[in-house]
């Protein structure tokens, strides 16, 4: 369990209800932090990982908003500041995938997958930073994925926005350290999640075979990278797309 390195912080974790964001919750919850909830539609899921932060020890809040619509997020950063405090910490997870074929890649399916993928990092990003910035203190993990890094014939527009996640990561990163802002990113490879409902035994077995580890991977080991980058042991880092894919995907 990590050391409680973040108490007296706030993190606001978007899509902390379920998968790598309620394990997020979680890990940062254990190392001190009051955590904030965010969710779209699924209450009953952010609830029970209140209960988990809550059961770790530490304060939790649940916060609905979608983070593709400028308005919802402005309320929820104003509720996490009222019951919470200042946003210390963000770590930009909300997003949306699915398997879908060129032929199926319409224009309405590329503009959701853009609008939560990646102009809600931006959104919430943006809503958070001035406060940020007025405080000299601010770290952002953005969740992007290993299919910003090789090909994705089934996910276009998935593969699109993640690659988005990681330029803005890059970007909006030199722009913010003056400010004491580190911005880093996550780039995991297929996680045991409810994503794995949608795929196939044969293309799990393809994976499985085609990664050096040999397995799947699990959320608290994207939760542990979260945690790493949020934290000052990588406090000579920023601008960083650290990927863990088990080997599927190896950076230079």
């Amino acid at each position: 369990m990590p050391e409680p390195d973040f108490e007296n912080r706030t993190v606001l974790v978007t899509g902390g209800s379920r998968g790598i964001g309620r394990a997020c919750c979680v890990r940062l919850a254990q190392a001190g932090a009051r955590v904030a909830i965010n969710y779209h539609s699924r209450s009953d899921d952010a609830l029970e990982a209140a209960k988990l932060v809550e059961a770790a020890g530490a304060e939790a809040m649940t916060v609905q908003a979608n983070v593709a619509d400028p308005g919802s997020v402005e309320a929820m950063v104003a509720a996490v500041n009222e019951r919470l405090g200042p946003i210390d910490m963000l770590v930009n997870n909300a997003g949306v995938f699915e398997y879908v074929t060129h032929e199926s890649t319409t224009l309405e399916h590329w503009q959701r997958t853009i609008d939560v993928n990646l102009t809600g990092l931006y959104l919430v990003t943006w809503a958070v930073k001035d406060q940020m910035i007025e405080r000299g203190f601010g770290r952002i993990v953005n969740m992007s994925s290993i299919s910003a890094l090789r090909a994705r014939p089934y996910g276009i527009a998935y593969a699109a926005s993640k690659a988005g996640v990681v330029a803005f990561t890059k970007s909006a990163s030199d722009a913010l350290i003056p400010y004491n802002i580190r911005i880093n990113a996550v780039a995991p490879g297929l996680i045991d999640t409810e994503i794995l409902e949608g795929v196939d035994q044969a293309t799990l077995d393809r994976i499985v075979a085609e990664t050096p580890m040999k397995r799947i991977g699990q959320t608290d080991e994207i939760a542990d990278v979260v945690h790493f980058l949020l934290s000052e042991a990588s406090r000579f880092m920023m601008g960083q797309v650290l990927v863990a894919s088990g080997g599927r995907v190896m950076l230079p």
